[in-house]
């Protein structure tokens, strides 16, 4: 076997000298996430084969830049907005050939995360590693994106979770892959690297905990993941106008499942605002 094009035959010896030495960068996105990024710094820092760890920041208002200093961390503030723009500058800054992306708002990574990340990419058995972790299904996973993929591109539907932004890969296919600026980068990730033909292998890294997105984000969110699917889908041969008429439905679904879902919140806050206003008028009299 050889080593992701650089000629070099493969022995358990080398994989373990490789393996020793600081070949992998570890870029980390951020954003207003001063409670974890400390701790997710030094965890990356301490793991085998870092040779570096680049946090871009996306102008963050809180101590994040900081305390990702004080961390160790080399940081750069990105200068365009969106994770898409952060995970691409911090590829352009990588000086070694394996990239692993973490979030920086998981407080509870396993300790060998980078290692079950990047095993199977050193021993040259994948160019490209997608996580896996033990969480109740995204809303935006069930109702958006595994209808669309089962529509449009099911060979992407093999993976559990094809959203999750905690990804490995060789730098030159990460090279070859049209980063979108919003939401919709990690499905297109995982959707262009099929596309390269990169061999693909998908990695269980325990339970995660992180922050719940708002409401109002799983709106954003299930656009930009319908876009940057149907984006990619317009080129595969199985896309057809009864695909484009069935998307219509499916995107009326996850609508009204939406709205159902805002329904009780809603009545709630009507409550409330009744409550307050009886609570008024017994001050005032």
């Amino acid at each position: 076997m050889l080593l992701g094009g650089e000629g070099v035959n493969i022995t358990p010896e080398l994989i373990m000298m490789r393996s020793d030495t600081n070949m992998i960068s570890v870029i980390i996105p951020t954003l207003n996430e001063e409670k974890t990024i400390g701790p997710v710094v030094a965890l990356a820092r301490q793991s085998k084969g870092v040779g570096e760890v680049i946090v871009i920041d996306d102008k963050s208002t809180d101590r994040t830049v900081e305390v990702a200093k004080e961390a160790g961390a080399n940081v750069i503030t990105s200068t365009n907005i969106g994770k898409g723009s952060s995970m691409r500058g911090g590829l352009m800054l990588a000086r070694n050939n394996i990239v692993v992306y973490l979030d920086g708002d998981i407080d509870n990574y396993v300790p060998d995360i980078i290692e079950r990340l990047t095993n199977h990419i050193i021993k040259n058995e994948a160019d490209f590693v997608k996580s896996t972790f033990e969480r109740e299904a995204g809303r935006v996973t069930e109702l958006v994106a595994k209808p669309l993929l089962n529509l449009l591109m099911p060979e992407a539907l093999r993976f559990n979770q094809p959203l999750s932004g905690i990804i490995a890969g060789k730098k030159e296919f990460f090279q070859k892959v049209d980063f979108e600026n919003d939401y919709g980068v990690d499905i297109g990730i995982l959707l262009d690297m099929i596309k390269t033909g990169a061999r693909i292998k998908e990695v269980n890294i325990g339970m995660l905990r992180n922050k719940m997105k708002q409401w109002r984000e799983l709106g954003n969110m299930s656009r930009d993941v319908s876009r940057a699917i149907l984006k990619r889908a317009h080129k595969h041969p199985a896309f057809s106008l009864d695909s484009l008429e069935t998307i219509n439905i499916i995107h009326y679904q996850m609508e009204m499942a939406i709205k159902e879902s805002l329904a009780p919140l809603s009545r709630i806050r009507q409550a409330g605002r009744r409550f307050l206003r009886k609570i008024r008028t017994i001050i005032r009299d």
